[in-house]
């Protein structure tokens, strides 16, 4: 049995590899082990499963952000946000830099979409940076990291799939994602103070207390759009899924009706869009439930959990044992399919231990935007050679610093697991 499941593991990968879309993938490993270990399994249970994967209520939270994020990305909101910032940050060394790290975090908490942050508050500002002096690889890489934090902060798509995978709270777990969220953008933000200083990049004037009010009442609309998610939330006015669909009513209100810059005619081609992106990551979810369930069937789950409880004793063999898995394999494919691969398997072991379900949430999040920016396949670095028509190798040279950065973070959250939870 061990070495069908290996080999079973071992294709899967190389198919991978070799270029194959996921869904082959997950296709040829759910099938290929009940040929190896149960071929007279009825194949209805299969198809089952994958209708199930994708017919979780937590669901329904997913297109509608994803539309919020599109409706706000078409129209003028990541343009206020980044006026806002810069006017209190952009005197600084390094403002301008810590205007898109700013803008990237408050972005991410509107699209919950690190690739869609790359393209909504890279492809504006990247040629500001440049032209103010800093170096094209920097920039690009400083764009990269700093939207894998929409990977923590609320309304985060992976946490949102976490929770579906181990039935932990949403609410909860968004809350934890602000703080690793805040200190990964105040990280980067002194590296680039750091970096400014070295290089004697130039600063933009200080802008007075008039004028910062008058960018405020502008940006007002935008900031208020986390507000709207978090504290409904915590409060308990919204579920998530009540929040998402608040923040779609929330998106066309401000974009359609005060800003005026989405017309009618544009929600066919930016529903579009969501649906696209919404389609793919649902089929995902779907072949992934079912190899989910197949791995369940098998029992494969607790035989791993058993292996591993004999060589793992502590909750900080587990955190490493998680931190490590998941970023190797969010290094390798998309952070979705390494959540509804690993989660069933790492999962139980945690709980076993006594980790809180939150506090690995947090882990799993943390490895993900790590993984966003590591190569060889981080899937920002496709998108930011996408959106800034850059090569591969020119967007990976600059990111060494960063990835050494969301490292320390990630030990600091091994070190003090209850950091994640100071919101209790």
């Amino acid at each position: 049995m061990g070495i069908s499941i290996a080999i079973v593991l071992i294709i899967m990968l190389l198919l991978l590899l070799a270029g194959f879309p996921m869904i082959a993938s997950f296709t040829f490993g759910a099938l290929g082990m009940i040929f190896a270990l149960n071929p007279n399994l009825n194949m209805m249970f299969l198809v089952q499963q994958d209708i199930a994967g994708v017919s979780t209520f937590t669901l329904v939270a997913i297109p509608m952000f994803i539309l919020a994020a599109d409706i706000m990305s078409y129209g003028m909101t990541a343009n206020h946000l980044v006026d806002f910032i810069k006017a209190f940050c952009g005197h600084l060394y390094g403002g301008l830099a810590i205007t898109v790290a700013g803008a990237c975090t408050v972005f991410g908490a509107i699209s919950g979409s690190g690739n869609a942050t790359v393209v909504a508050i890279g492809k504006p500002l990247r040629s500001r940076m440049i032209s103010s002096g800093y170096d094209a690889q920097n920039t690009d890489a400083l764009i990269c990291s700093s939207a894998t934090i929409a990977t923590l902060i609320p309304p985060s798509i992976n946490m949102i799939m976490y929770c579906v995978l181990t039935n932990a709270s949403v609410g909860e777990m968004f809350i934890a994602g602000i703080i690793p969220g805040i200190i990964c953008f105040l990280f980067f933000s002194v590296y680039n103070y750091i970096y400014a200083r070295k290089h004697d990049i130039s600063r933009s004037e200080r802008v007075d207390w008039p004028g910062r009010w008058k960018v405020f009442k502008k940006s007002i609309l935008a900031l208020g759009f986390p507000v709207l998610i978090v504290g409904g939330i915590y409060s308990g006015i919204f579920t998530p899924t009540e929040a998402a669909a608040a923040s779609v009513i929330y998106a066309m209100i401000c974009e359609m009706l005060i800003y005026r810059t989405v017309k009618i005619r544009d929600l066919f081609s930016i529903t579009e869009s969501s649906g696209i992106m919404t389609s793919a990551i649902f089929i995902l979810i779907g072949l992934g439930q079912g190899f989910s369930w197949v791995l369940g069937y098998f029992d494969i789950p607790t035989a791993v959990t058993e292996i591993a409880l004999k060589h793992i004793s502590t909750p900080l063999g587990m955190a490493i044992l998680i931190s490590v898995a998941f970023w190797i394999a969010c290094m390798l494919m998309d952070q979705i399919v390494a959540m509804i691969l690993l989660v069933p398997l790492v999962f139980p072991m945690a709980t076993a231990m006594g980790m809180d379900p939150i506090y690995v949430g947090v882990l799993v999040c943390l490895q993900s935007a790590i993984g966003f920016i590591t190569p060889p396949f981080g899937s920002n670095i496709f998108v930011a050679c996408a959106a800034f028509k850059r090569s591969y190798v020119d967007i990976i040279k600059g990111l060494p610093p960063y990835l050494i950065i969301l490292l320390i973070i990630s030990v600091i959250y091994i070190v003090f697991p209850d950091l994640a939870l100071i919101y209790r």
